[in-house]
């Protein structure tokens, strides 16, 4: 069995569309107007609950759990254009995790979590470059001391 990707329902399509193609900067490949994919995912559905016959006033809204995660290695450039955009609603400002990596989370039209964090070799070298020793590194990113290495040696080239 493959996994396909994954579906959200929408109830506002141009709203929807103009939120992940604006903040996410996320690519259309097939527009069905009820039903909408991006590149990479993820696939937007108006009317999901009507269409599996289901009572609209059943769909939750803000469930708190699941979340759509992204990564993005400029994640300082990345908040200050979500805080330029305005009318952002967050689950919370940037933060840094306990194991080193810095993430925001925030809302979609719908109420659907979106995570932006940053990549985990990239949270690596920002700890190396502030000094951190590979073996402190290893232990709070939870990454095997292998990894940190490399990391350490690719920053050097």
């Amino acid at each position: 069995m493959k996994l396909e990707g994954f579906l959200l329902s929408v109830a506002d399509m141009a709203c929807s569309r103009q939120f992940y193609e604006t903040v996410l900067g996320r690519k259309v490949i097939q527009d069905f107007g009820a039903n909408l994919t991006f590149e990479g995912g993820p696939v937007l559905q108006a009317g999901f609950t009507q269409m599996l016959g289901l009572d609209p006033a059943t769909e939750v809204k803000r469930s708190h759990n699941a979340e759509l995660y992204f990564e993005e290695e400029k994640i300082d450039e990345f908040v200050k254009s979500l805080e330029q955009m305005g009318g952002i609603q967050y689950v919370h400002p940037l933060l840094e995790q306990p194991w080193g990596q810095r993430v925001v989370r925030f809302y979609d039209p719908d109420g659907h979590i979106i995570e932006v964090g940053e990549p985990m070799d990239c949270v690596v070298g920002r700890l190396l470059r502030e000094g951190m020793p590979a073996e402190q590194v290893a232990e709070r990113t939870m990454f095997p001391l292998e990894f940190v290495r490399m990391v350490e040696e690719q920053s050097k080239r």
